[in-house]
């Protein structure tokens, strides 16, 4: 068995120095485990196949779901976006997170902008 050093995350999120570029920071099974900086407002999208996991380390998210419906997330919170559901994160001042994700999730799904970045980005992202 393999010992590891922990990850701490609030080191991870300070090698993160564009906004909406996720940071593969670990793996456990099929999900990565990634850190992100958020400010302004990204795309709206849906994973077809795959849920999404937001958990709050600084600032306050909103997550816009369709129907109107909106979700706002503070420090030590999380939400899991299903599969599916069209949603669009928005930062009105930076937020610092963690996301949770199968590792086949594409970052804005279908949708493609100048804000999507690749996973191969992710894994090497700074």
């Amino acid at each position: 068995m393999q010992v590891l050093d922990p990850t701490r995350i609030r080191d991870e999120l300070a090698q993160v120095t564009a906004h909406w570029t996720p940071r593969v920071v670990g793996r456990v099974n099929d999900q990565y485990v990634k850190v992100a900086k958020l400010l302004g407002e990204l795309v709206w999208h849906a994973h077809a196949d795959e849920d999404e996991m937001f958990l709050i380390v600084s600032g306050t998210l909103r997550i816009q779901l369709e129907g109107d419906r909106e979700v706002t997330l503070r420090p030590g919170e999380f939400f899991v976006v299903p599969k599916g559901a069209q949603h669009n994160p928005v930062a009105d001042e930076e937020v610092e997170i963690v996301l949770i994700e199968t590792v086949t999730t594409a970052h804005t799904g279908e949708v493609v902008s100048e804000r999507t970045v690749s996973i191969e980005r992710q894994v090497g992202a700074g």
